[in-house]
């Protein structure tokens, strides 16, 4: 698929840009995820996948961070057009009329805007913990916002929101209150920390998994996890699963 692209923009968050592209495709799910080929050579050689932060009439929108060579070339990209595979992988599950909760942790924050604003036309309650470093690497923070029903921020530093980890908030909230589904993503301790939690609670929970791919479509393996129930490849068994078939210890 070819991508042509809109425009890039920054995010106003510390090296964090949102691409837009538009396509062909015609529906994609929150979870979902696209590959983009860099450049025009094989150096880089792999695509970088990336969650859809954002889909509507073929119009993907992802957020990336300028972490090495691949996303620096991304992020200064000035043609017309982007290869662009996708949607791929599996989505989260869409509840309707709901009472739902959504972790999110730097950048597994971006798969969780989306599926926001499906869960609001599925007439579910939406609370969001959105978790970030810092202040200045919250990105979108509009978007989030006009996504979720209630948004609590948690910073490392303090410097936005709450100081302190969004698993402090999550469990708070638990504790408090019940909730059907509760949906996540982030770094691996983050998530760890989210399934001990879901489990005393007795929530349902759907994890999105970020991990390496080579091809993002199933067939170079690499990106196979050991789970509780057999191995699995991320990118087509994935990224979305069921967090009580995660052993943490594992990955």
């Amino acid at each position: 698929m070819i991508g042509k692209i809109i425009h890039p923009i920054s995010s106003q968050s510390e090296g964090h840009y949102l691409l837009r592209t538009l396509t062909n495709a015609k529906s994609a799910k929150p979870g979902q995820f696209i590959t983009v080929k860099i450049g025009d050579t094989s150096d880089p050689l792999l695509r970088r996948p990336f969650s859809i932060f954002d889909f509507s009439n073929g119009t993907f929108e992802v957020i990336f961070q300028v972490i090495g060579k691949g996303t620096r070339i991304l992020s200064e990209y000035k043609g017309d057009t982007l290869d662009i595979l996708g949607p791929l992988g599996n989505g989260f599950t869409i509840l309707d009329n709901a009472k739902v909760l959504l972790v999110g942790g730097g950048a597994g924050n971006a798969p969780l805007h989306y599926l926001s604003k499906t869960l609001k036309r599925h007439n579910c309650d939406i609370t969001q913990i959105y978790g970030s470093r810092s202040s200045n690497v919250i990105y979108c923070k509009d978007k989030f916002c006009s996504s979720s029903d209630q948004i609590i921020f948690m910073t490392d530093d303090g410097t936005e929101g709450e100081k302190g980890f969004v698993t402090s908030a999550a469990e708070r909230l638990l504790s408090d209150s019940k909730f059907d589904m509760v949906y996540t993503c982030g770094p691996k301790p983050m998530l760890k920390g989210m399934a001990k939690i879901v489990d005393t609670y007795k929530t349902k929970c759907e994890v999105s998994l970020e991990n390496y791919f080579g091809c993002g479509t199933g067939i170079c393996y690499g990106c196979t996890i050991r789970t509780k129930i057999g191995n699995k490849r991320v990118c087509t068994e994935g990224p979305v699963f069921d967090i009580e078939v995660i052993d943490f210890d594992l990955i």
